[in-house]
C-alpha cells in the first residue's frame, strides 16, 4: 500500500517528495495490442505517470450494458502501466470533454425530454450513481492505498467553463468517497476567475490547464489555493482538427520553451496530449462556438507521439527540457512498428443503400420525424421517409432541425444536401416540386458527432422537430436508425460501372496481406463522404473537405490472407478503388 498526498506546496508519495510528470494516453483510442508500445514510450520520455479520462459512452452504450473489453479494458490498460512502473491518474468523471462523442456523456440520457446534463438534477444524478455503482468498485483495488498505481482521480472536468453548482460537485464527490476511493480527488480548471469559482470543491485539489504563460495560470491558482502543489492537468502541446479546416501543429522549441518555464516554476505537469490517437468509429465530439464544427478521425493532436505511434520531434525536445531536470537513463525505445504500402485495391462489388433497408434496420411509424435518441440510437445515420400527395409548385424543404447533415432524395434522385455545419451558410435551398401521382421523400441524416464542450450539449440527432415543404409541415413518416454496427447481412453483386454517382452504396473489396500485418494507411482519393470498415472494424469517417486525407489503419486490425475492406460512400465516387499507404497524411 502507498500514499499519495499534496501538503505543504509539495506532492508527496510515500513520505517523499514528488513532481508528477504525466502524459495522457486514452486507452479507447488506441487498440489494445499497442498499449504497451506507448506507454514503455511514455516512460523513457522521462515521465512518471499516466493519465486517462473513461468515457462513460462507450463503458454504457446503453442503459444498464456494460462493456469493458477489448480496447474498452480500462482495468487491464491500468493495471498494465503500473506493472510498467508507471504511477496512474484517472478521469472518470462523467463528463470527460476530450472532443469525444458527447463528451463522453452516453446518448440514452437525451431521450428524457427534461433531461438537464452537468447539475444537481435528480434523474441525472440517479443515472450518474447507477454507472459509478458499476465502475469505481472495478477501480477500488488498483488504487495506490490498496498496492495499486492509481494515485489520484478526477470529480468533474473543467466545471467551471460550464456551471456553478456546487451541490453537484459536491454529490460526486462523497459518492466516490463513499464507494472506496480514498486516494487524492482533484478538479481542472482554466485559470480564470469564474472557472475556477465554478469548479473548485472544498477538500479537493484544485489544478489548471492552459497552452501557454504558466507564471500567470500559476499565480491565479495560488489566488485560490495558496497552500498546495501548482500542477498543470492538461498542457495543450498540440490541438485537434475540425473537419474543412487546416491542421493545426505547433512548433516544438515553443513547446519546449513553455514546457521549460513549468518546470522552472517547481510545478507538475501533465502533456494533454502525450499521444492522441484516433477517434475511431463514430466516436468523434464536435464544437460549436460560432457555428457547428464537427472533429476528424484523426486525433493525432500534434503530440509527442503521431498518431500511429512514432516519436516526434516534440517527443525528443520534451526529453530534452525534463532532462536538465531529472536524471534520465540512456533513450531506449521500442523497434520502430512496421508499416507498408500494401497498394491498390479494387472494391468491385456494391450493395446500394435503399436495396438494402431490410438487411440494416427494422422500420418505424411514426406521425412525426423523431430524434435518434428517442428511438433508441446513439450514433450512425438515421432514414426519415414519407409520401407527399400532388400536385404541387416547387416550393422549399426545410428540416427544422438538421443534426447534422441531410441528404434529400426525391423518388430515389438526389434533390440536395443541407448542412448544419457554418450555420448552414454555402447549403443550396432544396427545391422540391411534387407532380400529380406525388413523391416518395427520403432524408439520410449523418450524426457527425454530439457537442463535446459549452453550453450546447443538448444535442440530440437526427431531425429534432419536423420537416416542412414551404410552410407546411409533413406527417406519416417511416424512420430507419441505421446505427451500422452490423453490415454482416448486406448482400453484394459485382458493380459494372467504375464510376457510381447513383446515391448512398456500401462497396467491398479483399485486400491480400502476406507475412505479418503491418499498419497502413487507407486513402480515398476520388471518394467524397462516408465511412469505412476492415475486417468490420469501424475506422472511422472519411470526407473529402479535408484536412486529413488517409485513415490510420493499426497493423492488429488485418491478419496474413484476406481482408474485407468496406466503404460506405454517400455521394459516389469516380472510381471505386482505394490504396493503402505507408505513411498520413493529416493535410
Amino acid at each position: 500500500m502507498a500514499s499519495f498526498t499534496a501538503q505543504d506546496y509539495q506532492f508527496w508519495y510515500n513520505g517523499e517528495p514528488i513532481r508528477i510528470l504525466s502524459g495522457a494516453i486514452h486507452y479507447f483510442r488506441v487498440v489494445p495490442e499497442y498499449w504497451r508500445d506507448r506507454l514503455i514510450k511514455l516512460k523513457a520520455c522521462g515521465l512518471n505517470t499516466v493519465e486517462t479520462y473513461v468515457p462513460w459512452n462507450m463503458h454504457e452504450p446503453q442503459e444498464g450494458q456494460f462493456d469493458f473489453d477489448g480496447i474498452a479494458d480500462l482495468t487491464g490498460f491500468v493495471s498494465l502501466a503500473g506493472e510498467l512502473g508507471l504511477h496512474v491518474i484517472v478521469r472518470p468523471s462523467p463528463y470527460i470533454c476530450a472532443e469525444w462523442e458527447f463528451g463522453g456523456l452516453p446518448a440514452w440520457l437525451l431521450a428524457d425530454p427534461g433531461m438537464r446534463l452537468r447539475c444537481a438534477h435528480q434523474p441525472y444524478l440517479d443515472k450518474v450513481d447507477a454507472y459509478y455503482d458499476v465502475l469505481l468498485p472495478k477501480l477500488v483495488p488498483l488504487l495506490c492505498t490498496n498496492g495499486g498505481p492509481i494515485i489520484a482521480m478526477q470529480i468533474e472536468n473543467e466545471y467551471g467553463s460550464y456551471g456553478n453548482d456546487t451541490a453537484y460537485l459536491t454529490h460526486l464527490r462523497d459518492g466516490m468517497i463513499r464507494r472506496g476511493i480514498d486516494v487524492l480527488l482533484f478538479t481542472s480548471d482554466g485559470p480564470e476567475d469564474f472557472m475556477l469559482q465554478g469548479g473548485m470543491v472544498p477538500g479537493v485539489l484544485e489544478t489548471v490547464n492552459f497552452g501557454s504563460r504558466p507564471d500567470e495560470a500559476f499565480a491565479q491558482l495560488r489566488r485560490y489555493q495558496p497552500d498546495k502543489p501548482c500542477m498543470v492537468m492538461e498542457f495543450w502541446n498540440g490541438w485537434f482538427d475540425h473537419w474543412g479546416e487546416e491542421h493545426h501543429t505547433r512548433d516544438a522549441a515553443n513547446m519546449a520553451g513553455v514546457l521549460d518555464e513549468i518546470m522552472k516554476a517547481d510545478a507538475s505537469v501533465n502533456f494533454y496530449m502525450f499521444h492522441g490517437g484516433t477517434n475511431f468509429g463514430f466516436w468523434n465530439g464536435a464544437n460549436h462556438h460560432e457555428a457547428y464544427e464537427p472533429t476528424i478521425t484523426s486525433y493525432d493532436y500534434d503530440a509527442l507521439l503521431s498518431e500511429s505511434g512514432e516519436p516526434t520531434d516534440k517527443y525528443y525536445a520534451a526529453r530534452e527540457v525534463i532532462g536538465r531536470y531529472v536524471r534520465l537513463p540512456a533513450l531506449e525505445l521500442p523497434a520502430p512498428i512496421p508499416r507498408r504500402a500494401y497498394g491498390t485495391v479494387a472494391l468491385a462489388e456494391r450493395a446500394r443503400l435503399f436495396d438494402s433497408l431490410d438487411a440494416l434496420s427494422a422500420p418505424l411509424q411514426r406521425a412525426c420525424p423523431e430524434p435518434m435518441e428517442a428511438v433508441g440510437q446513439a450514433t450512425g445515420f438515421i432514414l426519415y421517409s414519407t409520401f407527399v400527395k400532388g400536385p404541387r409548385p416547387s416550393e422549399q424543404l426545410i428540416v427544422q432541425d438538421v443534426r447534422d447533415r441531410a441528404i434529400v432524395f426525391a423518388d430515389g434522385r438526389y434533390a440536395g444536401t443541407i448542412e448544419r455545419q457554418s450555420g448552414g451558410a454555402g447549403n443550396a435551398p432544396v427545391l422540391i416540386g411534387i407532380p400529380a401521382d406525388g413523391v416518395r421523400l427520403d432524408i439520410l441524416v449523418e450524426n457527425m458527432g454530439r457537442i463535446n464542450y459549452g453550453p450546447r450539449m443538448l444535442d440530440r440527432k437526427g431531425i429534432t422537430e419536423g420537416v416542412r415543404l414551404g410552410n407546411q409541415f409533413l406527417y406519416d413518416w417511416t424512420i430507419r436508425p441505421l446505427p451500422l454496427d452490423e453490415l454482416s447481412a448486406l448482400r453484394y453483386e459485382l458493380s459494372r460501372d467504375s464510376v457510381s454517382d447513383d446515391g448512398p452504396a456500401f462497396y467491398r473489396g479483399t485486400l491480400c496481406v502476406e507475412g505479418q500485418p503491418c499498419d497502413t494507411f487507407l486513402e480515398l482519393e476520388g471518394w467524397t463522404k462516408g465511412v469505412a470498415w476492415v475486417n468490420g472494424f469501424n475506422l472511422g469517417r472519411y470526407w473529402s473537405r479535408g484536412p486529413q486525407r488517409r485513415l490510420y489503419v493499426p497493423g492488429p486490425l488485418l491478419r496474413a490472407g484476406d481482408n474485407e475492406l468496406v466503404v460506405f460512400e454517400l455521394h459516389g465516387t469516380a472510381s471505386a478503388e482505394v490504396r493503402l499507404c505507408d505513411g498520413p497524411d493529416l493535410g
